[in-house]
């Protein structure tokens, strides 16, 4: 997600745009933020993935037998579907010569962890604000720039795990897991509701909102199906 000034419910001083530039800046607030929201959300993933949840009878003991695939899986659903989506977004704008950072949002982070222990995931960690965009196409296409990137790397996991299931490595379900995520969280944010992406986007272009909310949530089902019905990449 990312949101233009003033429109979000936390409270931060906004920086104006910046002259039109192709370089791409951080601050070391972003990197300190932008950090521990990748960690927690490694955590309620590996609480999804392993834990299983409160009803499911196990507790946090377990976490010390966390094996490492599950840990790298957490770890890549994490970066891909949530750091990337939200450094595409900044990048995006930061191309087209606004400034724009991630900010986390604590409360948020917090209540993850807690969602995730429960079984299911809540996450709102946060999100990219922009300073000084007002065009409803900028607004379109620096939204857009996230799902996207999600659904590159599902399209990308899924190609890698068709890779290992014909090598006959059963590691293949973990890429595919990433993939799903990623899909999954393209779809979502795609809606168009809210703050989320797709309102923006639907705002810009309805053909490429219904477009990518369509690749999406088939790519979305593919991995679904391929976990929970097929047991394969192979459809």
């Amino acid at each position: 997600m990312n949101y233009p000034p003033g429109s979000s419910s936390y409270s931060y001083t906004w920086a104006p745009a910046r002259p039109a530039t192709a370089r791409v800046r951080t601050s070391p607030r972003e990197l300190l933020e932008i950090g521990v929201a990748f960690l927690v959300l490694t955590f309620d993933f590996v609480l999804i993935l392993w834990v299983g949840g409160l009803f499911t009878g196990f507790g946090l003991g377990v976490l010390g037998s966390v094996p490492l695939a599950v840990v790298l899986a957490a770890a890549g659903i994490s970066f891909t579907a949530f750091v990337c989506h939200e450094m595409a977004h900044k990048i995006s704008a930061q191309r087209r010569g606004y400034w724009a950072e991630f900010r986390w949002s604590p409360i948020g982070l917090v209540f993850s962890v807690f969602t995730a222990y429960l079984g299911f995931l809540f996450a709102a960690p946060g999100a990219t604000v922009v300073g000084g965009m007002g065009d409803v196409r900028e607004w379109g296409r620096t939204s857009f720039a996230g799902p996207a990137s999600n659904m590159g790397f599902a399209v990308i996991f899924y190609v890698g795990a068709l890779g290992l299931w014909f090598a006959g490595s059963p590691y293949w379900f973990w890429l595919v897991l990433v993939a799903y995520f990623n899909a999954f969280f393209a779809a979502f944010n795609l809606v168009p509701v809210g703050p989320l992406d797709g309102a923006k986007v639907l705002r810009w272009d309805t053909a490429v909102w219904a477009v990518g909310f369509a690749v999406a949530a088939v790519l979305a089902a593919i991995c679904w199906i391929s976990i929970y019905i097929r047991g394969t990449p192979v459809l």
